[in-house]
């Protein structure tokens, strides 16, 4: 009989999961804000064309780091304070070549600035955006988290779900304030199996926003079947209530490091990559994929393309067996700039989200970050990929291969 009553609970409490999901939150947000939406819809095709200063950007080379400051990584030289003093040679002659396209030698119809009352307006919704999340995100998780405290799921299923429902309330809300226009640009050559194969999903970090533009087009750039991505997260992010309430029920893995501005360099506190790694295999097995920011911090210049990458996203790849899959953000920063003196100031509302076909392993971590660099750094600077085919001879190896046959021979005859 006990057996027979705590299995009627437990339906129970999924049936009123469900409901609480698909009925609570739309009721919320509609009442108090469907018609800020409906205006907000209605003056969002008003734009102002851009106009911009190309002594503005200096679109130099970009030198990438090839390790991660980290005690896995094997292609740097660190000093007793951690501090980076000498790169692999390997990778240092590979950045000569790197060289970002100048966005202000093409034109682009959506590339535009807002006006000063657009953007105070999609300032509003933004605001109104983040405020609903704080308050549907504990009102949709407590269910589960009692659950939890009962027993009745168990920790796989309580992060599962979590991380579903976030997903969802990021996209219904999303869809009541359009604060901002997201479009998703996929790869012809997408997997779409309802049994994907366990990957690691690496991405630029241009926003505090981030976060939540993902979650929110998740079902769209990545399809109904992929398996929900448990993100890497700094730590600190936990002061705030409502992330860690997300991410900590979410099964995220932390990695904690020293408090830093935006572009400064990173100091990792090297106790937690032990963590890191257990987490990151008990998440395989548990049916999550992992997504890894390889720049390490918010980037305050998106626009000239990436800050120094690291590459604890191949050596986690290598030691788990997993493939690489990319994706690219464009236009986020624009909406909340990483750059304080910027901040919630609105210029665009026109975000892109670029999903690479085909994750594949990397031989080294050079090749890694040299392919993440030109693929994802041209993307979060421009909103454009490479030209074809040579982004297709980067993603699938073929430029590396050629460009290292192509020192070894220089070496070779010098």
């Amino acid at each position: 009989r006990a057996r027979q009553k705590r299995s009627l609970l437990r339906v129970s409490f999924n049936k009123t999961m469900k409901v609480s999901m698909q009925l609570s939150l739309p009721s919320f947000v509609f009442v108090t804000l469907s018609f800020a939406s409906l205006f907000l819809q209605h003056v969002s095709s008003f734009t102002v064309p851009v106009t911009r200063n190309r002594s503005s950007f200096s679109w130099n080379e970009r030198k990438m780091v090839s390790s991660w400051n980290s005690p896995l990584s094997s292609a740097a030289t660190y000093n007793r304070n951690n501090h980076l003093i000498q790169m692999s040679a390997s990778a240092t002659s590979q950045v000569q070549h790197i060289r970002l396209e100048d966005p202000a030698t093409r034109t682009n119809s959506n590339d535009m600035k807002l006006s000063g009352f657009k953007s105070e307006l999609v300032k509003f919704g933004m605001i109104a955006f983040i405020a609903s999340m704080c308050v549907a995100l504990p009102i949709t998780l407590f269910p589960l988290e009692v659950m939890y405290r009962l027993k009745l799921i168990d920790r796989r299923k309580r992060e599962w779900w979590s991380v579903r429902t976030g997903q969802f309330c990021a996209r219904w809300l999303l869809r009541f304030i359009p604060f901002c226009s997201v479009d998703v640009v996929r790869g012809t050559n997408d997997d779409k199996d309802k049994e994907p194969q366990p990957s690691i999903w690496v991405c630029n970090h241009t926003s505090m926003l981030d976060i939540f533009i993902l979650l929110a087009a998740d079902k769209k750039f990545r399809g109904k079947h992929k398996r929900p991505i448990k993100i890497v997260y700094w730590k600190q992010l936990e002061d705030n209530p409502i992330t860690k309430l997300l991410f900590t029920q979410s099964g995220f893995i932390p990695v904690d490091m020293a408090a830093n501005g935006s572009g400064t360099d990173n100091e990792y506190d090297m106790s937690s990559f032990k963590t890191l790694l257990k987490q990151t295999k008990q998440a395989f097995e548990d049916g999550f994929d992992i997504g890894i920011l390889p720049e390490g911090q918010l980037n305050p210049t998106p626009e000239k393309g990436l800050l120094p990458c690291f590459s604890g996203a191949f050596t986690l790849a290598r030691m788990a067996r997993r493939p690489i899959q990319m994706m690219a953000l464009h236009g986020v920063h624009k909406l909340w700039h990483p750059d304080e003196t910027i901040g919630m100031m609105p210029t665009g509302r026109n975000v892109k989200i670029r999903v690479y076909p085909n994750g594949r392993s990397y031989k080294s971590s050079d090749e890694f970050l040299d392919t993440f660099t030109r693929v994802v750094g041209q993307f979060g600077a421009t909103g454009r990929d490479l030209e074809e085919p040579m982004l297709s001879r980067v993603l699938d190896g073929t430029d590396w291969k050629e460009r290292q046959e192509q020192l070894k021979n220089k070496k070779d005859a010098e």
